[in-house]
């Protein structure tokens, strides 16, 4: 049976560590671990560290360090830039997929056609911790303020630049594309689509127009389609 996972949002490369309040409740509470059980945590920076309880206690455990290692990220870091969505639910089911298929970043997107609406940084942050511990990874994506579209595609720093929209206008299947390589960002619009003046202000910035299939799928289907095909490819 494999060892339970906690995250740790600091690791100073100690080998004593205290746990929070609730990673020790839910350690010793929930799970009902004790003195001498194993378990991983891992800073979601690439470290993964087995440990040992020493003190169980329910508010702050103690553990102590048996082994380290050290997962160097993907080659291909994929970024998913998604407008938010009126449906707060359905957005958090596409961050915790998006993490289990092993996203690096999410940049939350404010289109023409976006519903504004409230975003709670510290549960959708939380979203994706929970996601990575459940599917025993140790990098969490990078999850970012909402941005501007116009803002956004005016940035650089990306090796491949790709924008999914609906219009009948000349497009690459993404599928075909073969394995991502580099950094990637991949734009996902908001319920009825980007506007035709956003797609072009993308692609005068270097983003390549591209399908992902010949179903119209929602906001957070062809985020979580766009995601698997660039990172499990």
């Amino acid at each position: 049976m494999s060892l339970p996972y906690f995250y740790l949002p600091h690791y100073d490369g100690s080998e004593a560590i205290l746990l929070d309040e609730p990673a020790s409740r839910h350690m010793i509470s929930v799970l009902r671990m004790e003195e001498g059980e194993q378990l991983h945590l891992t800073d979601g920076k690439g470290h993964l560290l087995r440990c040992t309880i020493t003190d169980a206690h329910k508010k702050r455990a103690a553990v102590r360090v048996v082994e380290k290692r050290f997962e160097p990220p993907k080659t291909a870091a994929v970024t998913i830039a998604i407008s938010l969505i009126k449906n707060v639910s359905r957005l958090e089911w596409f961050l915790e997929k998006a993490t289990e298929v092993g996203v690096a970043e999410i940049i939350p997107l404010l289109c023409h056609r976006t519903e504004k609406q409230h975003f709670r940084y510290d549960r959708m942050q939380q979203i994706l911790v929970s996601a990575m511990l459940q599917s025993q990874q140790v990098w969490l994506p990078v999850l970012q303020e909402p941005n501007v579209f116009s803002s956004l595609v005016q940035q650089s720093g990306f090796d491949q630049k790709w924008i999914a929209h609906c219009l009948e206008t000349d497009r690459r299947s993404l599928r075909l594309q073969g394995p991502a390589t580099g950094k990637q960002v991949l734009l996902i619009g908001p319920e009825g689509d980007f506007t035709p003046e956003e797609i072009e202000l993308a692609i005068s910035n270097g983003y390549v127009p591209v399908t992902l299939g010949n179903a119209r799928l929602r906001t957070e289907t062809a985020g979580l389609v766009g995601a698997t095909l660039l990172c499990i490819s």
